[in-house]
């Protein structure tokens, strides 16, 4: 079967970035799409967008750190479309700075979208999918942070590393059932979210007095991509059922020098 011709995708952080470029990609193999994000104005531009291309969409604003709200999401998506088959968690916030001088509003803001946004949209949705019994696709998108802990990202990884995972461990639990889980673990993409998590940052957890803190080109590590090569990439994950989708080849000397720390670990003079 088509992993997207007349297929269903919802995809989380959907208005702009990675999630608009997937939208994009899926629409072009046939898909049907259901944005969900929390600006509504990004939103409505985002499904004009694709509309006007031949896209069949529909947007629905949704705060994914609220788990009412990822299944209201649910339920627009089967009353309009009457089934769901591929699920992108990706909607996400960036945190940047040093951990010990982090205050706890930076831990929830990051936290409640980063994870338990994943969290809402797999609780919510493995049950649709697993009662459809038609199979399935699940996208949760992580980070190179979440496989690699990084200096200035602690936060940031601390939420990456748990979906990554919550990934792993939901890839072996679904396999058996028809339903394959994907991990998405870019690096640097040229989008808009350090400006978007400050923008969209909710009131009560904004640092009040404070800076807000950016990192600078030198102080990251790796390329620059266009998001519409992550989305060749995504699309290529799901036709492949891969479990790990990641995007720069430097990447590999990163998870090389991590596993040989680990493994050294256990030579004789250590162990």
């Amino acid at each position: 079967m088509d992993p997207f011709k007349d297929r269903v995708a919802v995809i989380t952080g959907g208005a702009g970035g990675i999630g608009m470029v997937m939208a994009s990609a899926f629409a072009a193999r046939g898909a049907r799409l259901v944005l969900a994000d929390l600006d509504e104005m990004a939103l409505t531009r985002a499904t004009d967008a694709l509309a006007s291309a031949g896209a069949t969409v529909v947007g629905v604003r949704t705060d994914v750190t609220k788990l009412e709200s990822v299944r209201a999401l649910a339920d627009a998506a089967v009353r309009r479309f009457g089934a769901v088959h591929i699920v992108c968690n990706n909607a996400g916030v960036f945190i940047f700075g040093e951990m010990s001088q982090a205050t706890h509003h930076d831990w929830e803001f990051a936290m409640g979208v980063n994870f338990w946004g994943v969290v809402h949209g797999v609780e919510t949705f493995v049950p649709l999918l697993l009662q459809q019994g038609a199979g399935g696709y699940i996208v949760n998108t992580a980070s190179m942070a979440g496989l690699v802990g990084m200096q200035w990202l602690g936060i940031y990884s601390a939420s990456k590393f748990a979906v990554v995972g919550l990934s792993e461990a939901l890839h072996r639990e679904l396999k058996p059932r028809g339903i394959a889980v994907s991990v998405l673990c870019p690096m640097i993409v040229a989008t808009n979210i350090n400006e978007n998590s400050v923008r969209m940052r909710p009131p009560q957890l904004r640092n009040e007095g404070e800076p807000v803190v950016l990192p600078s080109a030198a102080e990251m590590k790796g390329g620059t991509i266009t998001p519409e090569e992550v989305g060749r990439r995504v699309v290529r994950g799901i036709e492949r059922n891969d479990l790990y989708i990641l995007t720069h080849p430097e990447q590999r000397d990163f998870l090389r020098r991590r596993a040989a720390k680990l493994d050294a670990m256990f030579e004789p003079g250590v162990w």
